[in-house]
Formats: C-alpha cells, sequence, structure tokens
C-alpha cells in the first residue's frame, strides 16, 4: 500500500484571497457566517473553512456561484486580488 503525497497548492495565495473576498462581501452585507450558508444552501463549517486564510480548501465553480449569487454579486468579484 504506498502512501499518498500531500496535495501541493501552486496557487495558495489566491484560495486566501477567495477567503477573504468572501468574508469581505458578507461582513460588508452584515451577514453572519450562518446567514451566507443558509442562503448558498451549504454548511456554516464550510463557509468557515474557506473563509480561513490558515486554511487551503479548494471550492468547485458550482460552489463559488452559489456563494456569489447569496451575496448578490458577480461571480468574478470574489475572483479579484491585489496584485
Amino acid at each position: 500500500m504506498s502512501r499518498s503525497k500531500p496535495i501541493k497548492f501552486e496557487h495558495m495565495d489566491y484560495y486566501i484571497e477567495l477567503g477573504l473576498n468572501i468574508s469581505h462581501y458578507r461582513k460588508r452585507l452584515g451577514m453572519t457566517q450562518l446567514e451566507l450558508a443558509e442562503k448558498a444552501n451549504i454548511s456554516r463549517s464550510f463557509i468557515s473553512v474557506i473563509e480561513a486564510a490558515s486554511i487551503i480548501k479548494p471550492i468547485s465553480l458550482e460552489m463559488l456561484f452559489c456563494i456569489s449569487d447569496a451575496l448578490g454579486i458577480k461571480p468574478d468579484a470574489l475572483l479579484k486580488f491585489p496584485d
């Protein structure tokens, strides 16, 4: 039985920025993580993990679209990162 190698994320900074952007837009609307999770039809703990800068959590495009819909913004707003 072979051991699997840990996943190496080449774009770690982007995952962190994505989480920070989600947190920013959520807070700007005065929403809690629970409110966003319910609106996006996902768990609060999943939102928490996505927003945590110390955790790298890949998400699907479908999840990105659900979160952006719940925040009332276009998906590309969540993908705008500072240079």
